[in-house]
């Protein structure tokens, strides 16, 4: 699933591997083709998958303790009292990557310009003002990166033009005492399809 769970897929990577070690992991991953035909990065963004092999070999509590343990390491655990579902990431990586994404100017266009109203790729490029070439180059290595994620699609000339939003609606950056956290709000198609977060509040 693209949207927040590309974006914590490479550290929540990391992190299983550092709670479970890599044999166990390599069990898991054999249980996920066996079951699921799935890669286990492919997994990492359809959450609720790797959650029943989980369950099935640590039972229902065990995977429980887990993934709170996983999710204790991307966000911080004041993200679930917060009003108006503000997420605040504390995960170091997670927060490299979403600085560096706002900090290209030409991304940061692209993701405004989407933030509340989803639109074509050629729109986005129009509207943005962005050489062709680059324009499409960046605006795919938000979809890659799980920035940007398509919502409904239009049909000219018999072909599918997917219509883009960003998946935050709202981001802020705080520093304090050299350690930075990125709260964000997920935009409302997101909040419901998020499979990590989806799973871990079920």
């Amino acid at each position: 699933m693209p949207g927040l769970d590309r974006i914590i897929a490479k550290s929540l990577n990391d992190i299983i591997e550092k709670n479970l070690g890599i044999k166990t992991v390599q069990k898991i991953e054999n249980r996920l083709f066996e079951k699921y035909g799935i890669s286990w990065s492919q997994s990492l963004e359809e959450f609720e998958k790797l959650d029943y092999v989980l369950k099935e070999l640590f039972g229902d509590a065990g995977a429980k303790g887990l993934e709170n343990r996983f999710c204790e390491n991307i966000f911080d655990s004041k993200s679930k009292k917060t009003n108006e579902g503000w997420i605040i990431i504390s995960d170091p990586r997670i927060n490299s990557t979403i600085i560096q994404t706002f900090g290209d100017l030409e991304k940061k266009k692209i993701i405004d310009s989407v933030i509340s109203t989803p639109k074509i790729m050629y729109e986005i490029i129009k509207e943005c003002d962005l050489p062709q070439t680059s324009g499409y180059r960046k605006i795919n290595a938000l979809i890659s990166d799980g920035f940007l994620i398509p919502t409904e699609f239009e049909v000219k000339e018999n072909k599918k033009i997917f219509k883009y939003i960003c998946t935050f609606k709202n981001l802020k950056i705080d520093i304090n005492s050299n350690q930075i956290k990125v709260s964000v709000q997920l935009n409302d198609s997101q909040q419901e399809q998020c499979s990590f977060l989806r799973t871990i509040n079920a």
